[in-house]
Order: C-alpha cells, then sequence, then structure tokens
C-alpha cells in the first residue's frame, strides 16, 4: 500500500508539472500568435497543432519506451532528457520575434510534450496492480484538473506585469519535478518491468513493433478491446462537444452574454474534481464496465434533461451532474484498457491508443455535433450530445456481455 501511494504521487507531480505548462501554453500562446497575424482561423488551427502531433507520436513514443531497457528502466530515461528539454524550449515562446520563429518553437514544444505525457501515465499500470489503477488514475486526473488553476493564477498575478517572465514559473516546475524523478524513480523496478523481462526470456522477438500491436488488436476475435476504443471514440466526442460548444450554445439559447455563457461550465470544473476519487472506489466495489456505463447513462440523461429545463441556473445543475457521470468513465476506462492488455510489454503502447482515440473523438464530437447544430438548432444542443453518448452507452453494454462470457469461459471448458 504505501509503495502504491508513492509512486502514484511521483506520478501525479510529474502530470502536475506537465499539464502545468501545457495549460499555460493553451492561455496565453494564443495572444502570442495574435501579435503575428490578425486571423483567428490560423490562430486555431495553430494552437491544434499539439492535437495532431499526439496522434502520431504519443503511441509511437508508448511502443519505443515499451521496448527499451537500461537500467533506469523503460519510461525514466526519456522523461529525463524530454522534460528538462521541454522546459527549455518552453522560456523561448514569448522571445520568438517572428511567426516562423514561434511556430517552430511551438513544434517542438508540442514534439516533447507529447513524448513525455504517455510515458509518465503509463507508470501507473508498470508500478501499481490492476485492482488499484482506478484509485491511482484519480489521482492523476485530479492533478490534471489542478493544473487549470495554477496556470489560470500565474495568468491572473503575473502575466501583465511580466509577460516573459511567467514563461518561466511552469519551466522551473518541470524541472524541479525532473529532478524529483531521477531522484526517486527507477521503473527497472517495477512489477510490469520485471514482468516483460520475464516474458522475453520465452517470446521468440525480443520486440513487439508497434504494427505487430496493431495487427494483433485488429485480428483478435475477442473484440472486447476494439470495443472499449470504440466507446471511448464516441464519449470522448460527446465529452468535448459538450465543452466546447457550451459558450455558443449558453448565447443562442440562452441568451446570454459571452462571459456569462463562458462560465456556465465553471462548477462543473469542481464536480468532476469531486466524484474522480469516488468513481474508483464504485469502480473496485461495482465493476469498472458497469461504472462507466452508469457514468455515461447519468452524463447523457442530465444532458438531456437540461434540453427541457433552459435556464441558467439549470444548465449549471445539469452541467455538475453531467460531469460526475463523465469521471465515472474518464477514471476507468484507460485503467480498463490497460487491465485488457495482452502483455506488460505493451502497456505504454495502449496508453498511447487510448490517447490517440481519445483526441480523435474530441476532433471529430465538436464538428459533428456542430453540423447536427446547424441542421436543427442550437436548442436541442445537450439533447444531440446526449444521442452521441447514449451510443456510448450501448458499446459499453454490449462490452460487457463480453466481458461476463470471457470470465465464464475457463469455468465451461
Amino acid at each position: 500500500m504505501k509503495g502504491t501511494r508513492r509512486i502514484t504521487f511521483f506520478v501525479a507531480l510529474a502530470i502536475f508539472a506537465q499539464e502545468s505548462a501545457w495549460n499555460f501554453y493553451d492561455n496565453q500562446v494564443p495572444v502570442l500568435l495574435r501579435e503575428q497575424v490578425a486571423s483567428a482561423g490560423l490562430v486555431g488551427l495553430l494552437m491544434g497543432m499539439d492535437n495532431l502531433l499526439g496522434i502520431f507520436v504519443q503511441p509511437w513514443i508508448g511502443n519505443r519506451s515499451d521496448n527499451t531497457r537500461t537500467r533506469w528502466g523503460r519510461r525514466i530515461p526519456y522523461l529525463a532528457v524530454g522534460m528538462p528539454l521541454a522546459a527549455v524550449i518552453f522560456v523561448f515562446l514569448p522571445w520568438a520575434t517572428s511567426l516562423a520563429a514561434l511556430v517552430a518553437v511551438m513544434f517542438v514544444y508540442a514534439l516533447l510534450a507529447n513524448t513525455t505525457r504517455p510515458l509518465t501515465e503509463s507508470m501507473v499500470p508498470d508500478f501499481i496492480a490492476p485492482e488499484r489503477r482506478s484509485r491511482a488514475n484519480a489521482i492523476v486526473k485530479i492533478a490534471t484538473s489542478l493544473t487549470i488553476i495554477m496556470a489560470s493564477l500565474i495568468s491572473l498575478l503575473v502575466v501583465d506585469e511580466h509577460p516573459r517572465g511567467a514563461f518561466v514559473i511552469p519551466s522551473v516546475i518541470l524541472l524541479l519535478t525532473t529532478v524529483v524523478l531521477i531522484a526517486r524513480v527507477r521503473d527497472n523496478q517495477s512489477p510490469a518491468y520485471q514482468a516483460a523481462l520475464a516474458e522475453e526470456e520465452t517470446a521468440a522477438e525480443a520486440k513487439v513493433p508497434f504494427r505487430q500491436v496493431l495487427i494483433e488488436l485488429i485480428r483478435d476475435p475477442d473484440r472486447r478491446r476494439l470495443l472499449l476504443l470504440l466507446s471511448v471514440l464516441l464519449f470522448g466526442g460527446a465529452w468535448f462537444a459538450s465543452r466546447a460548444l457550451i459558450t455558443p450554445y449558453g448565447m443562442e439559447a440562452l441568451g446570454l452574454s459571452r462571459g456569462d455563457a463562458g462560465g456556465l461550465s465553471l462548477p462543473s470544473g469542481v464536480a468532476y474534481l469531486l466524484a474522480a476519487y469516488p468513481a474508483a472506489l464504485c469502480a473496485e466495489r461495482f465493476g469498472r464496465l458497469r461504472t462507466m456505463g452508469a457514468g455515461m447513462a447519468i452524463f447523457a440523461a442530465a444532458l438531456a434533461a437540461g434540453t427541457v429545463v433552459q435556464t441558467a441556473a439549470g444548465t449549471v445543475v445539469v452541467f455538475c451532474v453531467a460531469a460526475i457521470g463523465a469521471a465515472a468513465f474518464t477514471i476507468n476506462a484507460v485503467v480498463a484498457l490497460w487491465n485488457l492488455a495482452p502483455s506488460s510489454r505493451v502497456l505504454g503502447t495502449y496508453t498511447g491508443l487510448y490517447a490517440v482515440t481519445w483526441y480523435l473523438g474530441g476532433f471529430g464530437g465538436p464538428a459533428l455535433i456542430g453540423v447536427v447544430v446547424d441542421l436543427t438548432g442550437w436548442t436541442g444542443m445537450l439533447l444531440d450530445v446526449a444521442v452521441l453518448a447514449t451510443l456510448a452507452v450501448l458499446v459499453v453494454v454490449r462490452l460487457g456481455r463480453l466481458q461476463r462470457r470471457a470470465a465464464l469461459a475457463p469455468a465451461n471448458s
């Protein structure tokens, strides 16, 4: 238990450092871009570059680290190099004097940031037993959510007087965290690393190429992992659509000002934080898939109810309830995928696959719901999102049936 808490603390600390920089990046780099270009569309396109890179980089680096063997382990060597480099590059962002220079620095930072995030998350299944992974992931998600507050505080208290110096603060946090990780964590001692070494002694190949992981995933007659990834894609689309379109919904459907509409989702962030750890406990008691399905059903039902009660106060309540439901899914989905991975040798690759699927949902969901809104109007937007979430619920129901069959198979054979 003590070892579990210890590694959970270090992983949460690393994620906090990485996401503090990334959230501050999202807050302030658009301002730097606006100094160079007038087009809001171009600013949005360039700000989406990090997510586009993540689709390619995260599964690749996850697989590469899975196949790395050093006396420090398979994740820490990359973090020991990538996090300090990201910290140094981050400081140069406000010093770029031309659009070309700024885009170049943004590209390098996004590349480095996308290599470190999945490796840090992969240390959860490396060190922690399957039955405890939801609790650890809940702590990591809470740390991630807190970085929004950290980035906002830096922007509020420092940026106006020290617009360039403010970028130093996240960089220092990254550097100090790297020192702590190097000094205190060796993932060559993790149970998953040791299990991977043991598997390699009898395996036909020492390494598991990414292409082989994908082929095995697609061709495997057991469709549970594909169904789980499909649920992540669908619910990711619903979640990101609800967040990305809430401001125009508040303005168009509720008649709010831009500022008031933008604040509709703020209380739901607090609700998510409060629900994160209980969502992990529910998964341990009632089952991970059952908790995920119930959470998505709560999310869908809450948004459907929001279509009926279209007031500002009602929408705030609806989003708080929906966030509680969303926590039940987001805390447990990647854990379910880790636990379905065929080997300890591919845990990092599966972390990357989860991230890619989630962000693809984040890319497609808002676009899909936006098209539906164009056809039917803003008043039904929450119901549109609820329908998408309901599709994810149906996928998880099907997945649950396959899971029960798999559990009964040894007994029937």
